[in-house]
């Protein structure tokens, strides 16, 4: 009988690692073997990997092994990766031949669509992960599909999709409901549109091809419906199993978190609050919020009086002049009003008796984790695929409200009304 060797391919982000690496756990959970692969200079900020019977990692370089360069341009390093990252995968994958252990499928993300080039010219089958959710995904089929998508060709780049989109059995789409990365406004759009055309022609191109999203069918039938022409499967809740199916309840988290370890406090804190009282509030990994929309959340937290636990990252502008928001927030903390922490073990919290609300910007695992734990949210989108994750929660699943913002800023009192309701 063959044995399968799963090499699971991500960049190192903390929104991107958290699903990859979980299905890279129960794949090896399952009884294949599984890798877990990212950059080399990725892998080095990976602290306390999770070991388990039958999961290994490895890394290959994408030209950056020293130091990811900040002011790097996107469109050049996405380039550099392509170039790089296809050369030196496909030495990797020599390497696991000639120590005998074959890679017999891969398993890639997003932004990494050429790994399916480097998969067909070496003849070993793969599949898109989508980290997304399912109805983001019928979206770029819709607008990228050779037959009748808005942007089939390399010179659509700069054509503004028609609104709304209507899809069977689904609300109508506006501008404002679809991943912003594929609006050719947006600031990403000149690196995203690319990349999405690429992944839905490389689908498109494979006779055999095969879609992975992270989602399940009761969640996403419909959706899952619309792409009716490819090989989709969902594969989600991609979280920690002690949360979910419950077959290891030792897997509590995802095993790898690029920031600061979490603070223990804010354990002992939510274990004084009544259940259902607190009001959790976290913009993910990559969002940072301006100083004034900070502090109109703040003053609604404030006049809501509900304790609150709210993870705040740094802005770069804080960062360089050495802020410290506990400083800058002691009057609230030293009352116990709420608890302001860098960051913190969410699927913990979030499964935590005394969580009410969840305040969150709508990243697709958030919006996930919060789905998986029954905890209703409150979504203030930002960018990406946040605006459609919000769209489905408040008018499809019916488990949260989305906050309308103005001049990009979401008011006091709009935050209070919402977390009333």
């Amino acid at each position: 009988m063959k044995k399968h060797h799963f090499l699971v391919i991500s960049l190192p982000a903390q929104g991107h690692i958290n699903p990859t690496l979980q299905m890279a756990k129960n794949l090896a959970r399952a009884g294949a073997r599984a890798t877990f692969v990212t950059t080399v200079y990725g892998l080095k900020r990976m602290n306390n990997l999770p070991t388990q019977e039958r999961l290994f990692y490895s890394s290959f370089s994408d030209g950056y092994d020293d130091d990811w360069i900040s002011n790097t341009d996107h469109n050049d390093y996405m380039n550099n990766l392509k170039h790089e990252g296809s050369k030196n995968l496909k030495n990797l994958l020599r390497k696991f031949s000639d120590e005998g252990h074959p890679i017999t499928f891969l398993v890639y993300t997003i932004l990494l669509p050429w790994v399916a080039v480097v998969a067909r010219d070496i003849h070993v089958p793969s599949a898109f992960l989508v980290i997304q959710c399912g109805t983001a995904f019928a979206i770029y089929n819709h607008l990228f599909n050779s037959i009748n998508g808005v942007y089939r060709s390399v010179s659509d780049i700069t054509v503004t999709p028609s609104f709304p989109i209507d899809f069977p059995e689904l609300p109508l789409f506006s501008c404002n409901d679809i991943p912003t990365i594929v609006l050719p406004n947006d600031p990403h759009s000149s690196v995203m549109i690319p990349i999405m055309r690429e992944h839905i022609q490389n689908l498109e191109n494979d006779p055999n091809s095969c879609v992975l999203i992270n989602t399940f069918d009761t969640l996403e039938e419909k959706s899952m419906r619309i792409v009716d022409k490819m090989r989709i499967f969902s594969v989600g809740p991609l979280v920690p199993s002690a949360f979910s199916d419950g077959n290891d309840p030792k897997d509590k988290s995802f095993g790898c978190e690029l920031f600061e370890n979490p603070e223990k406090n804010y354990r002992r804190w939510l274990d004084s609050k009544p259940k259902g009282s607190v009001v959790y509030v976290s913009f993910g990994s990559i969002a940072v919020l301006k100083k004034e929309q900070k502090e109109e959340i703040l003053h609604g937290l404030l006049e809501s009086e509900r304790p609150f636990l709210w993870v705040m990252r740094k802005g770069k502008e804080e960062v360089e002049k050495g802020n410290n928001y506990k400083n800058e927030y002691d009057d609230i903390l030293l009352n116990e009003k709420g608890l302001i922490v860098p960051w913190c073990a969410q699927m913990e919290v979030l499964f935590h008796k005394s969580i009410g609300c969840f305040v969150t910007h709508c990243g697709w695992n958030s919006t996930l984790e919060s789905l998986v734990a029954g905890v209703p949210i409150v979504g203030c989108p930002q960018f990406s695929d946040q605006t459609t994750n919000a769209k489905m929660a408040e008018e499809v699943w019916g488990t949260g409200v989305r906050a309308n913002a103005v001049e990009e800023v979401v008011g006091r009192n709009g935050v209070i009304w919402l977390w009333k309701l």
